[in-house]
C-alpha cells in the first residue's frame, strides 16, 4: 500500500517537489521540552514541526522562526511557498503566552483568528499556537496565527 501517490519533480539546486501529492498517515516530528515558555525561543523549523514545552511556561514570550542555525526562513521558503508551525506551551495559574512573533529575527504582526490579537494565555491548561507563514516577496510574509486551549 503506497503512502505517496504524485509526480515527482526534482530540482537538485532548491528540494525535491511533489505534485499531486496523496499523503496517508503522515508524521511530523515533535520536539518535547521540559524547559518552560520563556524568554527568546529559537524555532528551527528544519528539525520539528512541533514544539511541546511541557514546564509550565514562567513568562511572556517571543518565538523567533527560523530554518536553521544556518540557514534562514527567507532562503529556505520561495515565494508563495506556506510552512505551518505549532508550538504547544503548558500553563500554570499564570496565564503567560506569546507576545512577539519573529522570523528570522524581525518582528511581524501576524493575522489573528478572530482578528484581534490576544492579551494573555489560558490558566492551567495547555495552549496550542498555530503558525502558516506564507513568503509573499523576499523578507516579506504573511502569518496566520492562532491560540488553542486545551484542558
Amino acid at each position: 500500500m503506497p503512502t505517496v501517490s504524485s509526480a515527482f519533480t526534482y530540482n537538485p539546486v532548491v528540494q525535491p517537489t511533489l505534485v499531486r501529492a496523496a499523503l496517508t498517515s503522515a508524521v511530523e516530528p515533535t520536539t518535547i521540552t521540559g524547559v518552560a515558555a520563556t524568554g527568546t525561543i529559537i524555532y528551527e523549523i528544519n528539525s520539528q514541526s512541533v514544539i511541546y514545552a511541557s514546564a509550565s511556561a514562567t513568562a511572556n514570550w517571543t518565538l523567533n522562526i527560523t530554518f536553521s542555525k544556518a540557514r534562514s526562513l527567507n532562503s529556505y521558503l520561495n515565494v508563495g511557498q506556506t510552512i505551518s508551525c505549532v508550538h504547544i506551551v503548558a500553563t500554570g495559574a499564570t496565564a503567560y503566552y506569546n507576545n512577539v512573533l519573529q522570523i528570522d529575527g524581525t518582528t511581524v504582526t501576524p493575522k489573528y483568528q478572530g482578528g484581534t490579537a490576544w492579551s494573555a494565555g489560558n490558566a492551567s491548561s495547555w495552549d496550542i499556537y498555530t503558525y502558516t507563514i506564507t513568503k509573499t516577496a523576499d523578507r516579506t510574509f504573511i502569518v496566520f496565527a492562532s491560540q488553542t486551549q486545551f484542558k
